[in-house]
């Protein structure tokens, strides 16, 4: 239901694996860019869109701290639960800094700093999450403005992971 409230605007997936929720943005997006760097992960959504005939929608296969998209061409950055997967994870900032068109914003969910130690095996896991400060300050130091961070979610149950939305904008 909220997803159909999306404008017609262009939006880059950056980390979006197999793309679902792009593919539920393309729906009403004027195009939907998926970045992985897996070959596999972009093969398999390149299948599923052309199954589901979504035409506004292309996968890339590319690095989040290396973006295959020229420089102001998107509406919206988003990063579900891909930013802890960057080496550097200032750097993946600022290239959604670089492709957002003046007036874009940058989306991150992801999650709080945890301690659960078995996230670099089972999901190669990078980074336990981030401390609320530092995905806040890397915000600013890209250049974005208007930045906030919450957490929105926090689970019941071990690991009690927490789940953080973040957020900037390009002026």
């Amino acid at each position: 239901m909220l997803l159909r409230l999306t404008p017609a605007i262009r939006i880059a997936d950056l980390g979006a694996g197999e793309g679902v929720l792009s593919q539920l943005l393309a729906r009403q997006a004027e195009f939907v860019y998926c970045i992985d760097n897996s070959p596999k992960m972009v093969e398999f959504g390149r299948e599923l869109a052309k199954k589901h005939n979504i035409a506004n929608l292309e996968y890339k296969l590319g690095d989040i701290e290396n973006v295959p998209l020229p420089s102001s061409s998107v509406h919206l950055a988003l990063l579900s639960q891909a930013l802890h997967h960057a080496e550097h994870p200032p750097q993946a900032l600022a290239e959604a800094y670089r492709i957002l068109k003046p007036g874009g914003r940058v989306l991150i969910v992801d999650l709080k700093e945890h301690n659960f130690e078995k996230a670099h095996e089972l999901y190669a896991d990078r980074w336990l999450g981030f401390p609320e400060n530092s995905l806040y300050q890397w915000l600013k130091k890209a250049g974005f403005t208007s930045v906030e961070v919450e957490v929105i979610a926090r689970e019941e149950k071990e690991p009690f992971f927490e789940t953080l939305l973040a957020s900037g904008l390009k002026k």
